[in-house]
């Protein structure tokens, strides 16, 4: 005999509570086989085919900036570890009587209380809520760019009707995801707005996809173990495991390498807004507004373009619409130069399980020159968010990977514009720390920083993130 639960039917703010019925006898004139009755599924949220795309258009918005209350610091401060991080001796033996046979002593959410699957802070809520942004932006845009591009486009791009499956599945996933975070989050969850995508063709669309779940999965790394909801937690990391395995997807309709590092990087909530924000064109007047702050746009303006054989041929501009996580353009791209359906051995970037490209597709010591918007600009859903900075000058680039924070100088061409050189840093022997799409930005300082505290490098960024193809 075997227990059939609904998981979702115990979450706090689900909307009824649903119970495994009780087991039925089995006749006696037969063997038995005990068959439980179906638990009815939680219903998915409510999802609103978009049929508007495009840049905002509407009226001036009547509330702008991020949601707010009484600040009781500039900054968080920096101080010392914990007087007790390391009195633990770490030693392989057991310290501390077991609760339980087999169950050492420690942990959180251990101690048998039952479990409440909801927000516990503003932090978790603001966390959650641009966690579920993310998750309606990619729900649209998986159905977007199959409704928009033919079967003869995907084809031409090399993926067929098996892969479109793929991306349906995909979509069919996010509304499993939207609904567990509205769930959690309740009625004032954020609900689905309407988009803008700077996407021309297949190729375009599957690069803009790997790009957008780069910033989404590593949004929520970046929160993810500060959350004081450890249930919500454990329900966000079984969901973001998913979105990892849609980024490598898309990184192989790419004809990348499907995962070039060793670790996947975390950002700060703050970095995935900013990167979010200017593809949601509205959202309903009584949408929640999100606490997280936007800062000004930063451009990479000869960011590898993987559509080229060698991509550090690159040109300046070379994707389509100006946005700090704008995909490649491959009209720009000559015949001759292009990678896609390529037959020699190590120049193709077809779709694939795998390619491993002859020609990288950045190295240390490659110049990579940047651009940058001043603060005050609107953006975001109804322009009703305005970009920010409490940085001082731009002094540094911020190169964030794996488990690396590294800076390099940055040299001013102009009031918005200026270059640096690629590091050469590692994580481990053997493991270059600048691999895959990973994150840069412009910083007023270079403050040593560790993946757990990354965010307090808030106060000194200048401009960005933006996306960097390094791999």
């Amino acid at each position: 005999m075997y227990t059939v639960s609904s998981f979702a039917a115990i979450l706090a703010l689900a909307p009824a509570i649903l119970a495994a019925p009780a087991p039925q006898a089995a006749p006696t004139s037969a063997p038995a086989i005990y068959v439980p009755a179906p638990v009815p599924a939680p219903s998915d949220v409510a999802v609103t085919n978009v049929t508007s795309h495009g840049p905002y258009t509407g009226p001036a918005p009547t509330t702008t900036g991020a949601l707010t209350t009484t600040f009781l610091a500039a900054s968080i401060p920096a101080l010392p570890p914990n007087p007790t991080a390391t009195t633990y001796p770490s030693d392989g033996m057991l310290h501390d009587p077991e609760p339980a046979p087999y169950t050492p002593a420690g942990g959180l959410g251990t101690n048998g209380t039952e479990p409440v699957y909801n927000a516990k802070s503003d932090f978790d809520f603001e966390s959650l809520a641009v966690a579920l942004y993310q998750e309606w932006i990619e729900l649209d845009l998986f159905h977007w760019g199959l409704a928009t591009f033919s079967v003869e486009d995907f084809e031409a791009a090399g993926l067929t009707a098996t892969d479109r499956s793929l991306i349906e599945f995909m979509a069919d996933q996010e509304v499993g995801h939207a609904t567990l975070l509205t769930n959690i989050l309740g009625p004032a969850a954020p609900v689905q707005c309407t988009y803008n995508y700077p996407v021309t063709s297949v190729r375009e669309f599957v690069d803009f996809n790997q790009k957008l779940t780069r910033f989404g999965e590593s949004g929520v790394y970046g929160f993810l173990n500060h959350l004081d909801s450890r249930e919500a937690g454990q329900l966000l990391l079984q969901s973001i495991s998913t979105e990892a395995r849609q980024q490598m997807i898309f990184r192989q309709f790419d004809g990348l390498f499907p995962m070039p590092v060793w670790f996947e990087v975390g950002i700060p909530q703050s970095w995935a807004w900013t990167l979010l924000a200017p593809y949601i064109s509205s959202c309903p007047a009584n949408q929640t507004r999100l606490a997280w702050q936007n800062f000004p746009a930063l451009y990479v303006e000869n960011n590898p373009n993987a559509a080229r054989i060698n991509a550090n041929r690159t040109g300046f501009g070379e994707t389509i619409g100006n946005s700090s996580s704008a995909p490649l353009n491959e009209t720009v791209v000559p015949l001759a130069d292009t990678c896609l359906n390529n037959t020699v051995v190590g120049e193709d970037c077809s779709p694939a399980i795998s390619q491993n490209r002859s020609e990288p597709l950045s190295f240390p010591g490659r110049q990579v020159f940047f651009s940058w918007e001043e603060p005050g600009k609107l953006v975001g859903p109804n322009n009703s968010y305005v970009t920010t900075t409490m940085a001082g000058a731009p002094v540094y680039v911020a190169w964030v990977s794996q488990l690396n924070l590294t800076y390099t100088d940055l040299t001013l061409t102009g009031p918005t514009a200026g270059y640096t050189f690629q590091p050469n840093s590692s994580t481990f022997a053997n493991d270059p720390a600048v691999n895959g799409t990973m994150f840069v930005a412009l910083t007023s300082a270079n403050i040593t920083l560790t993946p757990f505290n990354l965010s307090m490098i808030n106060p000194f960024v200048v401009a960005g993130p933006a996306l960097y193809q390094a791999g």
